[in-house]
């Protein structure tokens, strides 16, 4: 048999042919593998590693060329030792109200021994502790005096009790403060505070409280819909949305996912935080809660927000604190000792927000000077890197996924730099809403809808309260007992928080 050299050729072509198809497939292994380990470390980290994206300064000074070129040997870093501080012992209020307890030497003490006279008073030492006294419960009984005419027939005439929140119902505006605040604001579930009253010798079950919880957060409403009315003239809004879980949804099933939507907006001290249910996610949420609005809205990268910035009413902000998150993630999933791409994006995003920080107590307008001479260089150098690195990076991947954020919100991410009122981020909202996303792990799910909208009521109420300054519970016993004699749009503004805070 005679073998041709082109038959030869042929044959080492196709064993070529097979080499790089092992080469590929080898490859498109590793870089599943790579994947997968990438995957691996970041659910450890959540499920046991620390959440704070805070950067070592020594880390955020890696990459301070003005190029904004990686550095390919960093200089090695020197940490200081710890020193450990002395624990400071806490500091009692003033305010708190003071028993003394005196400590005196008996009438036998009191003589000296060697001499046999009387001791004199020379100083006091004294010491505070801080005491604990449970919750006091204690029944009001109502006693309406009945009057009759003893010249008329069947006259009478009868004392009225006070208007109550809840008509035939055992409890007062301060236990259903106390537990509206226990279970919103310490996260204390319905059945172990019933728990906590059997302690104290009251019988009362989590129906019972659930239904009260109901029947209170849809007597707020009106409060609700006057703290909306103003959100909406806010110039800046904040929102953000998590999951929440009713299982007795009309026409759903009970895994189905529902939303609870956060809007915050309002002043230092006088701002405003509101929750809302819905059952989707959809943009048309957002459109309905904004209303009127008009301004800037502050979001993550959520597409559904596009219909509701679509107009040239309001102005979409990009987050950078979630950008920031997910070069941290990247960071993460990067071989240890090692630093590269994701590093260099975190310490340029550092230079952002030290540059917030020194400005934080400035005036708007130098605000924004300094915003347009510090920040915009920086946003150039991170162009640039997106630029060089996009491209180069396998979109699947930690720092792919970083990369095509940071591209596809770019636009949003280079407004802040508009205006000096122009927040960077969302953690406003992202702060708002964790109240409820710490909650929500105690409360696993809400049973109805009328009890998931009682929930965003009280929440609103609440969260509003605690950005004025106003302590919960005092302000919604306030509240409870005032509300039932509002009559007019006046009456329930004068218990909205901002009014109760200026005593009003």
């Amino acid at each position: 048999m005679v073998v041709t050299v082109a038959a030869l050729q042929d044959e080492v072509q196709a064993l070529r042919d097979q080499l790089r198809e092992r080469e590929e497939e080898i490859a498109a292994r590793d870089a599943k593998i790579a994947q997968l380990n990438a995957l691996l470390k970041q659910a450890l980290q959540r499920e046991f590693g620390t959440s704070s994206e805070k950067l070592p300064p020594e880390q955020a000074r890696l990459f301070d060329e003005p190029d904004g070129e990686e550095t390919a040997d960093p200089a090695p870093i020197r940490v200081q030792g710890h020193e450990r501080q002395q624990r400071r012992r806490p500091r009692l209020s003033p305010d708190l109200p003071r028993v003394e307890v005196v400590h005196d030497l008996s009438d036998t003490e009191k003589i000296c021994q060697e001499h046999g006279c009387a001791l004199e008073p020379l100083s006091e030492v004294t010491s505070e502790q801080l005491e604990f006294q449970p919750a006091k419960l204690y029944v009001l009984r109502h006693i309406q005096k009945t009057y009759t005419c003893p010249c008329c027939t069947g006259q009478v005439v009868t004392a009225a009790k006070p208007p109550s929140l809840l008509p035939k119902s055992l409890a007062t505006p301060g236990l259903l403060a106390w537990i509206v605040a226990s279970k919103f604001c310490d996260g204390l579930p319905l059945y172990r505070q019933s728990a906590i009253f059997a302690r104290l010798g009251v019988t009362l079950d989590r129906t019972t409280m659930a239904h009260w919880m109901i029947r209170v957060g849809a007597q707020v409403q009106p409060l609700v819909n006057l703290l909306w009315d103003r959100l909406r003239t806010e110039r800046i809004v904040h929102m953000d949305e998590t999951t929440v879980q009713v299982l007795a949804e009309p026409g759903r099933t009970p895994q189905s996912k529902s939303y609870m939507w956060v809007s915050a907006a309002g002043p230092p001290g006088a701002g405003i935080v509101l929750f809302h249910y819905a059952p989707s996610r959809s943009g048309q949420v957002a459109k309905d809660l904004l209303g009127d609005h008009k301004g800037a809205l502050m979001v993550d990268g959520y597409e559904g927000y596009n219909g509701v910035c679509g107009s040239d009413d309001i102005t979409r902000l990009g987050c950078w604190a979630h950008a920031r998150r997910k070069f941290v993630v990247a960071q993460r999933a990067q071989p240890k000792g090692k630093t590269g791409a994701a590093d260099q994006a975190l310490a340029l995003i550092a230079k952002l927000y030290r540059i917030e920080r020194a400005q934080a107590e400035t005036e708007v307008p130098e605000r924004c000077r300094a915003r347009q001479d510090q920040v915009v260089p920086v946003l150039k150098q991170l162009r640039g890197f997106l630029e060089r690195n996009q491209a180069r990076t396998a979109p699947q991947t930690a720092l792919g996924k970083a990369l095509t954020y940071l591209g596809n919100q770019w636009p949003h991410l280079l407004r802040y730099v508009e205006d000096g009122a122009y927040p960077i981020d969302n953690n406003r909202a992202e702060n708002a809403i964790r109240p409820f996303v710490i909650g929500r792990k105690n409360f696993l799910f809400s049973q109805s809808i009328p009890g998931v909208r009682a929930n965003a009521n009280l929440y609103s109420l609440i969260e509003t309260a605690k950005a004025h300054g106003l302590e919960p519970h005092a302000y919604l016993r306030q509240v409870f007992e005032r509300l039932p004699h509002a009559q007019s749009v006046e009456d329930f503004e004068l218990l909205l928080p901002g009014a109760v805070k200026n005593g009003v």
